[in-house]
């Protein structure tokens, strides 16, 4: 198994401080996860850089991992297209591009977007977030 950048200890760390226990596979995926910064990638993305790297798991136990983690506040989702979920490592708030054709997600500073006139939610209920995504296509 290639050996994982990202120090198996933090991960260890990271997990139990989610309240995940750190089984074996949630640490080699929550390394390949991590051990590149902020990013955005899908359940298959992480499956393959699993198997280059000599992890042995299953598309399935990839995506329950994901799951899990995004449960535990580690990762957010973004629905972005309905083929592909896409999972980002950076859980602060913040916007995001998509560039069709590509399947590339990108971040956008928060700074850069204001969004404003927002409905009032229902009674009893409050808005957690909003997400913004722009959509981008190359030029012809």
């Amino acid at each position: 198994m290639e050996a994982i950048s990202c120090p198996t200890r933090s991960i260890d760390v990271r997990l139990r401080d989610a309240g995940l226990r750190p089984t074996r596979q949630r640490i080699a995926l929550g390394g390949l996860l991590f051990a590149k910064g902020d990013r955005h990638l899908t359940a298959e993305d992480l499956h393959e850089e699993a198997v280059r790297a000599g992890v042995q798991v299953s598309l399935a136990t990839v995506y329950n991992t994901l799951h899990q983690f995004t449960e535990a506040g580690m990762l957010r989702v973004l629905a972005v297209e309905t083929a592909k979920t896409y999972f980002d490592t950076n859980t602060s708030d913040h916007h995001h591009f998509f560039v069709e054709g590509d399947s590339e997600v990108l971040d956008i500073d928060t700074g850069d977007v204001e969004v404003g006139n927002l409905p009032e939610p229902p009674e009893g209920m409050e808005i957690a977030h909003v997400d913004v995504i722009i959509r981008l296509r190359k030029k012809t």
